[in-house]
């Protein structure tokens, strides 16, 4: 949880008063950590605050917490965090990670009555955690063939790393997560699916981004519409990819992964060797996951508009689900919504993100998926704040285009769908007689 800066700090008082007045003195004295906070804390902070992840410091122990009690207290009163940007208005999401009111009320008393440790024997069972991995021990992890050499400065350009696989078979992926070989150098990571009938399969290590052109890439610096090969990406607060039992990503026999890694220059230089690891379905797999995006490439945003308003589509060729939606800008983003406009006209808002956070890219995972008719397209508006008001922003006074680094633009509506009429088990048993 990183410290607030600038605080409105009579606001956060009237907002914390507000919650203490629901605790009286006595209840407020007899909230410790060990009984109350500490299995709070458990359920929602430690995947990410513990040794070896993405925040800043460990909340594992009361030791960890005490330092930072107040801040956290300032933090989840605030709602920044766990961080959540989907406006509760629209869509219903199953990685919905808000704290429940009842438990920022009693992180804020906990607080007021002096962050006390309580009796160590009131603690829950301490947590277990598969060594590196979130997802739980990969069947197989497959890493880069070998080290890359960061420099210490420069822009580099996106780089992309062949990795066999060596499978034999067709493989269904129901989990897979990316671990950065060096988090201070890494900025995100997308890994694809390099089938066989693409073309000649490269060989392994660091790859010409020109040989990765094949009919389902028009050019190897974008993201393309439909994605069919991508597998699963890292950036700042994606999940790992986690698909309900009977989906799964399809790795063929005979693929190669392609590792595209951004990689950011922080004044040291340093060496990485990102590795991604998977599980594969144990149940048998009906639908296929394929992920797509409404991509809109012709992004000109005029130096010191506030508001710059970019949209796209995707069209349903068939009968199918919507699983989950990702979006995806850079700094200058404001805000973003999908929209499910349905073949008779009508439609429906699945998402609306208010306050874009490059630092937080989530991906909204659906809690019922929504159908989406043949013919359906799913409409996505983007806003961009190019002016001297974002603080963010690297350059107000620059006319701002499509680009891969963080200083252009980007503007991406990724989903996950299905198709409904697909049904493998039927295909996989008919092969087999």
């Amino acid at each position: 949880m990183r410290r607030i800066i600038g605080l409105g700090l009579a606001c956060t008082a009237m907002l914390v008063c507000g919650l203490w007045t629901t605790h009286s003195s006595d209840k407020v004295s007899g909230i410790t950590y060990a009984k109350d906070v500490a299995p709070i804390i458990q359920k929602n902070c430690i995947v990410c605050h513990r040794p070896g992840e993405i925040a800043p410091m460990s909340l594992l122990t009361y030791k960890d917490v005490r330092p930072w009690a107040k801040s956290i207290r300032e933090m989840v009163v605030e709602r920044r965090m766990p961080p959540w940007f989907a406006d509760p208005s629209y869509g219903s999401f199953s990685n919905d990670c808000r704290l429940p009111q009842k438990d920022i009320q009693t992180i804020a008393a906990w607080v007021e009555g002096g962050a006390k440790e309580g009796d160590f024997k009131d603690l829950p069972p301490a947590p277990k955690f598969t060594d590196g991995w979130n997802i739980g021990k990969p069947d197989v992890v497959l890493s880069m063939t070998q080290e890359y050499d960061v420099p210490a400065e420069g822009v580099i350009p996106y780089k992309y790393f062949v990795v066999p696989t060596d499978f034999k078979e067709d493989r269904y992926v129901q989990f897979a997560e990316i671990r950065q070989g060096n988090r201070t150098l890494v900025h995100h990571v997308i890994v694809d699916v390099r089938y066989p009938d693409q073309g000649p399969v490269p060989p392994a290590g660091e790859l010409n981004p020109d040989s990765l052109r094949s009919s389902s890439r028009s050019n190897s610096n974008e993201r393309p519409g439909d994605s069919d090969g991508r597998l699963v990406g890292w950036a700042p607060g994606e999940a790992p990819l986690e698909l309900k039992p009977g989906q799964a990503k399809l790795i063929k026999a005979g693929s190669v992964l392609i590792f595209q890694v951004h990689y950011t220059p922080n004044g040291q230089a340093g060496k990485d060797r990102t590795s991604l690891g998977l599980i594969f379905s144990r149940t048998p797999v009906e639908k296929r996951v394929i992920t797509a995006g409404a991509v809109a490439h012709n992004l000109s945003i005029p130096p010191g508009d506030p508001n710059y308003e970019s949209a796209s589509t995707f069209i349903f060729q068939e009968d199918s689900h919507i699983d989950s939606l990702h979006p995806h800008m850079h700094f200058r983003g404001k805000d973003f919504q999908y929209k499910l406009v349905y073949p008779d006209g009508t439609s429906k808002m699945l998402l609306f993100v208010p306050r874009w956070d490059f630092n937080w890219q989530m991906t909204y995972v659906l809690k019922e998926p929504v159908a989406a008719p043949k013919g359906s397209r799913l409409e996505c508006v983007a806003h961009y704040d190019n002016s001297e008001k974002n603080k963010y922003n690297p350059d107000p006074t620059r006319l701002v285009t499509w680009g891969p680094q963080t200083w252009d633009e980007m503007m991406i509506g990724y989903l996950d769908y299905v198709i409904d009429k697909q049904d493998l088990r039927i295909s996989r048993e008919s092969a087999s007689k």
